[in-house]
C-alpha cells in the first residue's frame, strides 16, 4: 500500500518544512536510522526542482521533516521520503507541494 503525506501549499519566498510519518510502519522497539527526501517536478517547469531541498532530513521518533526553500510559483513538485530503520527495512513516503505566489 502507498501512503501519500499531505503537504501545505507553499510560497514561492518562504522557507518552509515537509512532516513525513512514518510511525504506523515501525514495529515496536524499531527506529529510524537514516532518511533523505529528494524533489521532481511532477508538473509545470522547474529545471533544478532539487534546489527546494535545504540541508538533510532531521529524524525525529517515527517523523522526518526536511526544511523547503525557495520553488518555482505554478510548479507541484513531488516529494519522495525514504527512509531506513533500524531493522534494515526500506520505507518510502511521497508526497505533492504545490507553490504558490505569495500572499498579499
Amino acid at each position: 500500500m502507498t501512503y501519500r503525506a499531505i503537504l501545505d501549499v507553499k510560497e514561492a519566498a518562504t522557507p518552509s518544512s515537509a512532516l513525513f510519518s512514518f510511525a504506523l510502519d515501525l514495529s515496536p522497539g524499531e527506529t529510524i536510522s537514516s532518511a533523505s527526501v529528494a524533489a521532481t517536478v511532477y508538473s509545470g517547469t522547474d529545471v533544478t526542482p532539487s534546489a527546494i531541498i535545504s540541508g538533510a532530513a532531521t529524524i525525529s521518533g517515527g517523523e522526518v521533516t526536511q526544511t523547503l526553500v525557495n520553488g518555482t510559483e505554478g510548479v507541484v513538485y513531488l516529494l519522495t521520503c525514504t527512509a531506513t530503520t533500524s531493522a534494515s527495512d526500506t520505507l518510502t513516503r511521497t508526497g505533492y507541494l504545490v507553490v504558490a505566489p505569495a500572499t498579499v
